[in-house]
């Protein structure tokens, strides 16, 4: 197990991090460029050898209900490792899926706007809405029993 001592200098190896300390002589380390609210990457960093790093949503780690891993018995290299993806995790915005957009038409030529806003999937005649729903397949069956097609086959 690494001495409270070598975790500390390895930590230090990251220039990005901020150390700040907290009570009871321990340390936390903060990534001041993070794109989220959340900030500290290395948390109670305790003499004893103990600490935890922040690894929430990062495959391949398995964090406790705070996002946390615990770094006692860490390797060198593991907790190099550990670091640099919990970086990359805080200065990488995940990419947002355009939200759904599609035009809907009947026989007589008439358009429904079928939008994915905020979790819900809202049916629009003009600017007002006309029904919501929970999910994409209760809202694609309303318009079809409606005889609703998608407009072209695709989204406009």
């Amino acid at each position: 197990m690494l001495t409270f001592e070598q975790k500390q200098q390895i930590i230090e190896t990251f220039p990005e991090l901020t150390r700040k300390e907290v009570s009871m002589k321990r340390l936390n380390y903060h990534y001041e460029d993070s794109l989220y609210d959340k900030t500290v990457v290395v948390q109670h960093l305790h003499p004893n050898g103990n600490g935890f790093v922040y690894v929430e949503g990062i495959p391949s780690y398995e964090p406790d209900d705070r996002g946390l891993v615990n770094i006692r018995e860490a390797t060198e290299e593991e907790l190099k490792a550990i670091i640099r993806d919990a970086i990359r995790a805080l200065s990488t915005k995940e990419e947002e899926e355009d939200p759904l957009e599609e035009v809907w038409v009947n026989g007589q030529g008439q358009k429904l706007t079928l939008l994915e806003e905020e979790g819900f999937f809202n049916v629009y005649h003009g600017y007002n809405l006309e029904e919501s729903f929970g999910d994409y397949r209760e809202a694609a069956d309303y318009l079809k029993e409606e005889n609703f097609t998608i407009s072209g086959g695709e989204s406009e």
